[in-house]
């Protein structure tokens, strides 16, 4: 165990995910032509002289050894037929953060709702390739269970106050305070059995974006 802890300290992340390379801007840029390049087919030559600058120069972009000018870019994003700000995509993404205020969270009807139940909507994922959704739910004295929710990708519930029974396909969950269920969500889940009311927990679900 004290080993498995040593490895993942290593990563720098707290966790199993890799480390995430840290690029300059001048190498973010580089990577976007190099890979909009590549789907057009063309050397690194043919975007040069598409784009009227020397081949090691271009050279030197994609490899992020330069900085540029806006007006050199231009030149590449209109040979590349894409906007130049499509060559910063790659460095500004790092960058997306969504912040909300206690309280704030953006009210959701989901399909199976009924009184007593609220969702909010406390955050998205952006420019990704998968859709991360926090959901801060309550059930109120007034909620009935509901155990037939389905939809694509995972689920991860926190409990944060009250007890309930929560299903998930032919198994059902004890869940407290401090509990955490993760489960794929394309099967039949939901609140079954509401022990102790008004309670809160956090859903988190995961799907890939179409």
């Amino acid at each position: 165990m004290s080993e498995e802890i040593g490895e993942l300290e290593d990563l720098g992340t707290g966790s199993g995910a890799p480390r995430e390379r840290s690029l300059t801007l001048e190498q973010a840029i580089g990577t976007k032509i190099r890979q909009y390049r590549k789907q057009l087919e063309i050397t690194s030559a043919e975007l040069a002289a598409a784009a009227k600058v020397s081949s090691g120069m271009m050279s030197k972009i994609e490899n992020g050894q330069i900085s540029a000018s806006l007006s050199t870019l231009n030149a590449v994003s209109r040979a590349l037929n894409v906007p130049l700000s499509a060559l910063f995509a790659g460095y500004e993404e790092r960058r997306d953060c969504s912040y909300v205020k206690a309280g704030q969270g953006v009210g959701i009807e989901r399909r199976g709702t009924k009184a007593g139940h609220h969702y909010q909507l406390i955050g998205r994922s952006l420019g990704s390739d998968v859709v991360v959704e926090p959901f801060l739910i309550t059930l109120t004295e007034e909620a009935r269970p509901y155990a037939a929710f389905q939809h694509a990708g995972q689920e991860m519930i926190y409990m944060l106050t009250g007890k309930v029974v929560y299903r998930h396909a032919d198994k059902t969950y004890l869940m407290e305070p401090g509990d955490t269920l993760f489960f794929d969500a394309a099967a039949p889940h939901g609140p079954e059995d509401l022990l102790e009311l008004p309670m809160t927990y956090l859903s988190i679900i995961i799907y890939p974006k179409e």
